[in-house]
């Protein structure tokens, strides 16, 4: 399989809109493609899925090995082999943890060996538009640049100028897309509107990929064989057949997920039925009880859009308290807050939650709280080292008991403990990827 790497600049250039419009334009043409989403984020691969059929996996190059990543990578959960993989980068090309950019798009693109195609917004610019693309095309000797998608292309005139400064430094343009608000997609706090909730989705990824198809006058016009020309053959893991990393914390699991609970790793539940683990979905929402398990996982999400909906789900919460009084529970930032005595949402409303833990949180005053962690547990199924990381807008407004995990930051500064343990009950605001 080969691989390409959608990156930008910075965050906004329209990396996501860029990606989606390429996969369902491959798609359409009759490519097997599959998304990939470089770092920490759980609904992008959604709308990855979307636009080309099948499933999208994380990559994360500060939390995962080499190996690891190449092994996600060549290997697609659906059991259907690709011929090409679009990796959609975060942030900005070289952009990763202090100081030296580590977890960056740019380090996995070098791990993958996969040529980058840099997206630049060019609403406001012309002629430096070459200056740009030069500086990040030179930065890094090892990394290969493919050439160029320009966003935010606004006329006939504004082609012909940007391709012509590009022409000038030998950079080339592949596509241009033009300035369009019908091809954008609604965002909130924690980033895009998840794919299940976006209106009219399907619509949009159509116009999206007729726009990048058709592009700008003046400018070039972009085929699957044109882009399958600049990708290259995937950088394969030294095994083959790697044993999963993550092993399962019990045979029976019971795994919340709904819109309230989206956000579980789709590596974390493949290693759990990689090796034997039945996994057993259900929805809070819903009022579905907890499955007969050996462990319950609340994965996050956004509990707090659905605070009233989940206090009044008495079938759930009956059975998940029933549930810790002989097995595990773990929940994960949302479901954290779900295991905790109260939820106050945006409004200022309090809302009862299960009464596990004794955490109360509040978005009455949000405050962002984002970062890559080094945590580490001592009791339970968790117990051991891992590689995660933090992103939510939640005000703690009183945690009683013992401390789930030990933290760090990405640097290794030590961080107040994380999370809070009761009994067989656990939860943090940390969301685990890899074992460390």
């Amino acid at each position: 399989m080969k691989a390409l790497m959608i990156a930008a600049p910075s965050s906004g250039a329209g990396k996501t809109t860029v990606t989606l419009a390429l996969l369902r334009l491959l798609a359409r043409q009759g490519v097997a493609v599959r998304g990939a989403k470089s770092g920490p984020d759980y609904i992008d691969p959604r709308f990855h899925q979307a636009a080309c059929g099948l499933p999208s996996v994380n990559l994360d190059a500060w939390a995962m090995r080499p190996d690891r990543l190449r092994q996600l990578a060549a290997n697609d959960p659906a059991g259907a082999p690709a011929e090409l993989l679009v990796i959609e980068g975060a942030m900005g090309l070289f952009d990763g943890a202090f100081p030296d950019g580590a977890g960056s798009a740019a380090e996995l693109a070098r791990h993958l060996d996969a040529p980058v195609i840099l997206v630049i917004d060019a609403g406001r610019m012309a002629q430096s538009v070459a200056a740009l693309a030069v500086g990040f095309a030179g930065l890094d000797p090892t990394l290969r640049m493919a050439g160029v998608i320009l966003n935010n292309v606004g006329s006939l005139r504004h082609m012909a100028m940007l391709q012509a400064a590009l022409d000038q430094v030998a950079i080339p343009v592949l596509a241009a897309l033009p300035r369009d608000a019908t091809i954008a997609l609604p965002s909130r706090h924690l980033g895009l509107v998840q794919a299940e909730e976006t209106a009219d989705l399907d619509a949009l990824l159509t116009r999206a990929a007729d726009a990048l198809a058709t592009g700008v006058p003046g400018g070039p016009t972009l085929t699957a064989r044109g882009i399958l020309s600049h990708a290259r053959p995937l950088r394969r893991p030294a095994a083959p057949a790697l044993a999963p990393r993550l092993a399962p914390p019990g045979q029976r699991i019971a795994v919340a997920q709904d819109r309230a609970f989206a956000f579980a790793y789709p590596h974390l539940l493949a290693d759990w039925r990689a090796a034997g683990a039945e996994i057993l979905l259900f929805s809070p929402l819903e009022d579905a009880p907890v499955p007969d398990a050996d462990f319950c996982y609340l994965p996050g999400g956004y509990p707090e859009l659905h605070a009233g909906r989940l206090a009044g789900a008495a079938r759930f919460l009956n059975s998940l308290r029933q549930h810790a009084t002989r097995a595990p529970v773990y929940g994960e930032c949302g479901g954290y807050m779900v295991l905790g005595q109260g939820l106050v949402d945006a409004e200022g409303q309090r809302h009862a939650m299960a009464g596990l833990l004794g955490v109360e949180t509040s978005f009455a005053t949000r405050r962002r709280h984002l970062g890559y962690r080094r945590v580490e547990a001592t009791h339970g199924p968790l117990t051991g080292a891992w590689r995660a990381h933090e992103f939510h807008y939640a005000t703690t407004l009183a945690a009683r008991g013992t401390p789930l995990f030990t933290a760090r930051d990405a640097e290794g500064t030590a961080l107040p403990d994380m999370g809070l343990r009761d009994g067989p009950v656990m939860g943090s605001f940390a969301h685990l990827i890899d074992r460390a």
